[in-house]
């Protein structure tokens, strides 16, 4: 196998993968199914999006999953400030399983190679909160 390390940025290393997951009832799945054909056409619809899916579960049949691959964080936020994404996605995503949905691409195979890309994770990312100050010395996600 054959591995490259790239310095940021590589090849795909700001590209933003969303997944949320969501428990749905079988009573409540064809509705589900309607909202998440609304919410797929009108983020896909958004400057950026270069994919998405609804993914079922195979051994649970209440477990979905919604997928979109971004560009990057700046095009997935705005993206998500889009009034269509609003009234149409927002909704639906607010449904889902409270857990972390943003994973940013650090390894990626381009038919050739596996490439590496540096994370764009602050270094102290595990010790910093909201409205804390970070190091000055910390490189900024690109967007």
């Amino acid at each position: 196998m054959r591995v490259v390390n790239h310095p940021s940025p590589a090849p795909h290393a700001d590209h933003l993968i969303v997944v949320s997951r969501f428990r749905v009832l079988a009573d409540e799945r064809a509705n589900f199914l309607d909202r998440a054909d609304d919410a797929l056409v009108a983020l896909t619809d958004q400057p950026g999006c270069l994919a998405a899916s609804l993914g079922q579960a195979t051994d649970d049949p209440e477990l979905l999953l919604l997928r979109t691959e971004w560009p990057g964080v700046g095009a997935y936020r705005r993206a998500m400030s889009a009034f269509d994404v609003k009234v149409r996605a927002v909704p639906l995503l607010s449904t889902a399983i409270d857990e972390p949905s943003a994973y940013e691409v650090v390894r990626n195979w381009d038919g050739n190679a596996i490439a590496r890309a540096r994370t764009g994770l602050a270094a102290d990312a595990g010790d910093v909160s909201l409205g804390s100050a970070s190091g000055p010395d910390i490189d900024p996600v690109r967007s």
